[in-house]
């Protein structure tokens, strides 16, 4: 993989910082955070439990709380990036409109 490739997820860069991921592009209206806000072991593997999932938008000259457009907790990384995928691309176009 190239210095400046990202891991790519339904064609937008997942990028992640610790135990925070960002998903979306910051060009467009939109991009999700998603936070793990905990783990737990399967079959010997720490995975995700607990997923915090934020719709954030990428107008800075709003205030950083009113950014979020939504919220919601997930049980795994799969569900909460899968919700995620769906809360941005609903964003992104209805912002287009």
């Amino acid at each position: 993989m190239a210095d400046n490739a990202f891991l790519m997820y339904k064609g937008k860069p997942l990028v992640r910082q610790g135990n925070t991921l960002y998903y979306g592009m910051m060009n467009e209206p939109f991009v999700v955070m998603l936070q793990i806000l905990s783990m737990k072991e399967q079959n010997g593997v720490q995975v995700a439990d607990k997923v915090s999932i934020q719709l954030i938008s990428t107008d800075e000259t709003m205030r950083p709380k009113d950014r979020i457009a939504k919220r919601s907790e997930k049980n795994g990384l799969f569900d909460a990036l899968d919700i995620g995928a769906i809360w941005l691309e609903r964003a992104i176009r209805d912002a287009g409109k």
